[in-house]
This record gives structure tokens, sequence and C-alpha cells, in this order.
């Protein structure tokens, strides 16, 4: 019977001590709130990098340079592509709308 009453006193103190909440765990306040507003979130989550490269490659796009915009305009214009094969671009752009005048 003593062993017992010893055994079952073991017990609940070892069930004391491993189930104990202790003050450390309710500093987080995460006990009372778990979820955290957006623009503290925004504090630590950093973008992703990639995402930032299709943004600035996105802003590229639309600023182009005028040499790319007359390669382009070329490359639409078959017989301007052509011309482009064998006088290289700026020549082929020359040659089919650079004498364009508006009236």
């Amino acid at each position: 019977m003593r062993t017992l009453i010893i055994l079952m006193l073991l017990a609940v103190l070892v069930m004391a001590t491993t189930c104990y909440e202790s003050h450390e765990s309710m500093e987080s306040h995460e006990y009372l709130n778990p979820f955290i507003n957006r623009r503290r979130a925004n504090g630590f989550i950093q973008a992703d990098a990639r995402l930032e490269a299709i943004t600035q490659e996105r802003i590229r796009e639309r600023n182009k340079a005028p040499q790319e915009r007359q390669r382009e305009i070329c490359e639409d214009y078959y017989p301007c592509e052509l011309y482009a094969f064998h006088h290289g671009y700026a020549a082929a752009y020359r040659h089919y709308f650079g004498r364009r005048r508006t009236k």
C-alpha cells in the first residue's frame, strides 16, 4: 500500500513538472493573439528577389531604346528585314522608314 501511494505521488509530481505552463510561454503574446497584422508581417518577410527582377523587366519593356523600337518595326515589315540581313537594321530602317514625311 505504501508503494502505491509513493508511486502515485511520484506520478503526480512528474505530471506537474511536465505539464506546467511557464510564464515565458506567455511573454510572446502569441497565446492571446496568434495572428500578426499585415504591417508587422511585412517588416520581417522579404519580397522574393525573382519577383523584383520580373517587375524590373516589365519596366524595361515599357521604356525601350529608340534603336530597339526601330528594329522591331523593321522586323515586322518583311522587305525591311531582308534588307537588314545584308545592310544592318539601322540602314534598313533608314531605307524603308527614314524618308517618311507627313502631310
